[in-house]
């Protein structure tokens, strides 16, 4: 009995591993299905959080931190970081997108080119 009590913890542990792995890969397929849709809207999200954080810090002066305040709600995977010398703003969702916005003299936080 103590024997096959053993066996059904096992067996137990390799369904729940195998109800994981069939999850993941489920997750991956729905993932890689989407590509174009997330990457467009990462696009779109990283595009704005980049022109209105390079505005906030260099046109406005405000502190980067503070600036991260603006962003709209749904966007909390996008990540902030600045280039102080090239007066820039770099907004990412990591693994997907990354958009600079940079500041210009007589008009203000431009965003760099990129493909689409």
């Amino acid at each position: 009995m103590a024997n096959s009590a053993g066996r059904q913890g096992s067996s137990k542990s390799s369904i729940a591993l195998i109800v994981i792995l069939m999850l993941a890969i489920g997750i991956a397929a729905l993932a890689w299905f989407n590509r174009e849709p997330i990457q467009g809207y990462a696009g779109v999200s990283t595009s704005y959080a980049a022109r209105v954080a390079c505005s906030c810090r260099f046109v406005a002066g405000r502190d980067l931190v503070d600036c991260a305040k603006d962003k709209l709600a749904g966007m909390e995977m996008v990540s902030l970081s600045e280039n102080p010398e090239a007066q820039s703003v770099t907004a990412s969702i990591p693994f997907v997108n990354a958009t600079t916005a940079t500041n210009r003299a007589g008009y203000g936080c431009v965003l760099e080119s990129w493909d689409s």
